[in-house]
């Protein structure tokens, strides 16, 4: 079952679950305590019966009852170092599953208690959107934009793939580009340091996890978010305080599972593979206010990216229940989609403390010299495919070409997006669509 954090769910209420294990774990270390020392003891009272020559060892009968004592008292040793191992490794492992402490202002409860916290932008105008070639899929969102005016090769026919699978085609592909371009130069500009990787937290759920055949690679994924991967960069090190926070930016191709497809079968809502661009950031944790900085510092990011491109958008303060095991606080943005007819997520902010700091052992120096457990903060800055959705969407002109926002006109060297001169490729393989 999907692990979610309760309503009633705050720091002070884990917080009994350590001391417990600690008690359980105690006892048990006790109770081998006490056998080695009594082990020794009767190691101690067997060379005080050590009978001098002639008469042999095992003629003294209290000088053999203690040897069988000692052989027993080993087994049992044996036994409860084994039973002792099982036992850390049984509660360090659910002591993994606790998710972080809780910002004391993040809403209680599931996603409907989620607060908005600003709405930017305006609502674009009503869209009568082509329709789309009879047997032909729409691309982006649900059913808004026809294929042929987004050049790209649709999700059913790509047989070889799997759903939902896409390709990306001349305009569509420039377009791709020039989003991960113009966000990628406004993070350098603002971030000194930057890292490629790739990777995938083990706690992450599901629907985020798009696993490897078990039968030819047990137990590997492939990487959800370059979230981890730039953290692996920082795991064993330690950072100096005058270089905090450091913020790095990270373009990478993301792999989702996406269990929830069901629910939108088409178009780039939901796909299994898409290009993302991710803020990372690694603070001191002197004041126990950096890393909540940090957060703001890349929401402000977030919001003027969005902002630049001519989203309609709102930032939401996310409850609970929608935070990830990591999250001490989370933020999202969700952007309109008129093709949709509501809005749909198209990035996240999260600060995470030292929750992954600590598994990874992330470590600062602090004002003393001595290591110091650092704060993580992660962001969203550009997830494609729920991009251009957004775009094509709410910038699409009546006569069905689309206007690129003046930021991306000079990386995609066109101010409209027209229908291709081509034909489009027409499908002749197995997945034919039905005929009554």
């Amino acid at each position: 079952p999907k692990e979610v954090r309760l309503a009633s769910t705050r720091g002070r209420a884990f917080s009994t679950l350590a001391p417990a294990w600690w008690n359980v774990l105690s006892h048990e270390t006790r109770a081998l305590q006490d056998l080695i020392s009594f082990r020794r003891a009767c190691k101690t009272e067997l060379f005080r019966l050590h009978p001098p020559p002639p008469l042999l060892p095992f003629q003294h009968p209290a000088y053999n009852a203690l040897r069988k004592q000692g052989r027993d008292l080993r087994l049992r040793l044996n036994a409860l170092r084994q039973q002792e191992l099982e036992l850390d490794e049984k509660y360090y492992l659910r002591a993994l599953r606790l998710p972080n402490r809780t910002h004391p202002d993040v809403p209680i409860g599931d996603e409907s208690q989620a607060r908005v916290l600003e709405v930017v932008g305006e609502k674009p105008g009503e869209k009568k959107f082509l329709s789309s070639p009879p047997g032909g899929p729409h691309i982006p969102g649900s059913s808004s934009m026809p294929s042929s005016f987004l050049p790209s090769v649709p999700q059913a026919p790509v047989s070889h793939l799997g759903l939902p699978s896409f390709y990306l085609r001349g305009a569509g592909a420039m377009l791709q580009q020039a989003l991960v371009q113009f966000t990628y130069n406004k993070l350098v500009k603002k971030v000194p340091n930057g890292v490629e990787g790739c990777g995938m937290p083990p706690e992450a759920s599901s629907s985020l996890l798009y696993n490897i055949d078990p039968s030819r690679f047990e137990d590997l994924s492939l990487a959800g978010t370059s979230e981890v991967g730039i953290a692996g960069y920082f795991m064993d090190h330690a950072v100096n305080l005058k270089d905090t926070p450091v913020r790095t930016a990270c373009v990478s191709t993301c792999y989702r599972a996406e269990t929830e497809t069901r629910h939108e079968s088409w178009g780039l809502y939901r796909v299994h593979q898409f290009t993302k661009v991710e803020m990372f950031g690694v603070t001191a944790n002197e004041t126990g206010f950096e890393s909540e900085a940090l957060l703001d510092e890349f929401l402000a990011v977030q919001k003027e990216i969005f902002s630049e491109l001519g989203l309609h958008y709102k930032v939401l303060d996310m409850p609970t229940q929608e935070l990830g095991l990591p999250a001490y606080r989370k933020f999202d943005i969700e952007a309109w989609m008129p093709g949709r007819d509501k809005y749909g997520e198209i990035s996240s902010a999260s600060n995470c403390t030292d929750y992954q700091s600590r598994r990874l052992n992330i470590m600062y120096y602090n004002q003393e010299g001595r290591l110091s457990y650092a704060h993580t903060v992660n962001g969203t800055a550009c997830a494609v495919p729920r991009m251009l959705i957004a775009l094509l969407e709410s910038n699409q002109l009546k006569d069905g070409s689309v206007w690129v926002p003046e930021v991306l006109q000079p990386l995609m060297g066109t101010e409209i997006i027209c229908k291709p001169s081509y034909t489009p490729l027409k499908y002749i393989g197995p997945n034919q669509p039905k005929r009554h």
